[in-house]
């Protein structure tokens, strides 16, 4: 068993009763991400995200509502709107036991807490692989100037997709013999990528989606190609305090930042996404699953020699 789940909160306080302004992109729909249609329709999301494999959608739902529900002031509540990305461990990990359990992703959300986040072959990256080595969760952020608001741009990735790797612009994939489509345009490429981008820069849902777009291009960067059978999902949120929804007001009135103060966030989002991405290979190790198949680490010190190499 090579699998996880990996819990983000958007605040500390009831999401639910404080929704966050949010948007998903898809990149490319070959995936079961759950709550997409309500997050499309209303702009918000109003539970934890949950990050697992593709078979522990269920028990992730089920977690979410179970938690939403037992929060204080929520005695009233018939409707929860889940948020459950995945990605297909089945490489690494024996995905049809379906081990994970409600009980796992609830002890997810509890243990949730500030702070660095670890990388690599950790929760929902557990059994992830990505270019053929061995993929995983990954993070990096942004910090904008002073003079452009100083916001911060987060972001979390679950790495588990195929192209040809790319690092600093150098065809690190190629260069090292690992790359899809080595042999034939028919070999294996699928494989699926999530991406949660949390910003406190005050933004609408509509805006918000415009960033989730932007991650895209940071896993272009990578040399990632959304392959047909790829689902690449990019949830976007605000935690800014100022815009949290309280829907026991009988007005929202937020304020939000110009269309034309976005571009720098757009950059943060695709520098921060890419490395992100980055970091989830150079974080993992090597790894030995399902059936006896091992998974490589990106070799850290030959992909730093070949970058080296080419930027003479």
């Amino acid at each position: 068993i090579r699998t996880g789940v990996t819990a983000i909160i958007p605040h500390q306080g009831n999401i639910f009763k404080k929704k966050v302004p949010a948007a998903i992109y898809i990149g490319n729909g070959f995936g079961k991400l759950a709550g997409y249609s309500q997050v499309k329709e209303l702009g918000n999301i109003e539970t934890p995200v949950i990050l697992t494999n593709t078979m522990s959608i269920a028990p992730a739902l089920d977690a979410l509502i179970t938690y939403t529900l037992q929060q204080e002031g929520n005695q009233n509540i018939a409707s929860v709107n889940g948020v459950v990305g995945e990605t297909n461990d089945g490489g690494l990990n024996d995905i049809r036991a379906r081990v994970v359990t409600a009980e796992d992703v609830l002890e997810a959300i509890e243990n949730a807490k500030d702070g660095p986040v670890k990388e690599g072959g950790v929760g929902a990256g557990t059994g992830t692989i990505c270019f053929g080595f061995k993929g995983g969760i990954g993070t990096s952020s942004r910090v904008l100037p002073p003079s452009l608001g100083g916001y911060t741009v987060g972001v979390l990735v679950q790495s588990n997709y195929g192209g040809v790797l790319e690092i600093a612009g150098v065809p690190v994939g190629k260069l090292l013999g690992q790359f899809d489509f080595k042999k034939d345009i028919d070999s294996y490429a699928d494989g699926s990528c999530m991406m949660v981008v949390v910003t406190d820069a005050p933004l609408s849902s509509r805006n918000l989606e415009r960033v989730a777009k932007r991650a895209m291009m940071g896993l272009a960067k990578t040399g990632g190609i959304a392959s047909n059978g790829s689902g690449d999902y990019v949830i976007a949120m605000s935690v800014n305090d100022g815009n949290l929804i309280d829907e026991s007001k009988p007005f929202y009135e937020p304020k939000v930042l110009h269309n034309s103060s976005m571009s720098s966030l757009f950059l943060a989002t695709i520098e921060a996404t890419e490395e992100a991405l980055i970091n989830s290979l150079f974080m993992s190790g090597t790894t030995t699953g399902y059936k006896g198949r091992t998974v490589k680490q990106l070799p850290v010190h030959e992909v730093v020699k070949e970058i080296k190499k080419a930027k003479r």
